[in-house]
């Protein structure tokens, strides 16, 4: 599976761990793709791709496009707020490195046509997201 990764925002971040988590995660889960687009972008971005994608004018995690063919192959798109990441690692207490992955992962999901409405479908995908987190993120030193 190709990866490519664009940075449209100004926080560093290590774009070749969230490569290597997505991929790993990918792996696992037995991903039948042939490329995965993942944009980091800022609030601003995330905003008014929201509004204009979803009609809903607030900044939000992520936005994935489930996989569909094109001339390409088999693919999707992920796009990840890496502010909105950087303030939800704060308030879980992690790092913001460790949040992206997990936004990554979550989107990847979607991207594979999981759900997360109703709220059974969405406890069930956030113990999978865990679970290839654990599996795919390297520890944190405490």
């Amino acid at each position: 599976m190709e990866i490519s990764i664009r940075d449209l925002q100004y926080t560093g971040v290590d774009t070749t761990m969230v490569e290597r988590v997505v991929r790993s995660a990918a792996d696992k889960l037995g991903a039948r793709l042939d490329y995965l687009s993942l944009v980091l972008v800022d609030d601003a971005r995330i905003t008014d791709l929201n509004a204009r994608l979803l009609g809903r004018g607030v900044p939000t995690d992520v936005i994935a496009f489930e996989a569909e063919e094109d001339e390409a192959g088999r693919g999707g798109e992920l796009i990840i707020s890496v502010e909105t990441a950087v303030r939800q690692a704060h308030e879980f207490g992690h790092s913001a490195s460790r949040e992206l992955c997990l936004l990554a992962i979550h989107g990847l999901l979607h991207v594979l046509g999981y759900e997360d409405q109703p709220e059974e479908k969405r406890a069930e995908m956030a113990r999978l997201e865990v679970r290839l987190l654990d599996e795919c993120y390297p520890p944190e030193e405490t």
